[in-house]
């Protein structure tokens, strides 16, 4: 378990699982969801929490791995724009980690 800062004083924070970052994986939320200026801001935010909603919508809402990451993560009253940028940074430094313990190179 992780936890990534909401806000720059770093006194709101969210905590993230392993199950939220494979649930991230599986479902591959944050693939081209920024812009190509680079900038994660609120919009960017709510274009994640639309995703989510239409993926959930598709589904029926059976999938609890999804249900979880919505209302412990991306729904979390503390997650804001800097919130989504840890997000993103705590998913690639695990995405490299997987890799490295799966044994394959990165170079």
């Amino acid at each position: 378990m992780a936890k990534i800062k909401t806000n720059v004083s770093g006194t709101r924070s969210i905590e993230v699982t392993e199950l939220h970052l494979s649930t991230i994986e599986q479902y591959q939320l944050l693939r081209d969801l920024i812009d190509s200026n680079g900038y994660i801001d609120e919009t960017v935010l709510e274009k994640l929490r639309l995703n989510i909603r239409a993926l959930l919508e598709s589904e029926g809402g059976s999938d609890k791995s999804l249900l979880d990451l919505c209302l412990d993560v991306v729904y979390h009253p503390n997650m804001k724009a800097l919130g989504l940028q840890n997000l993103l940074q705590l998913y690639i430094d695990w995405q490299k980690q997987q890799v490295t313990s799966n044994g394959v190179s990165t170079d």
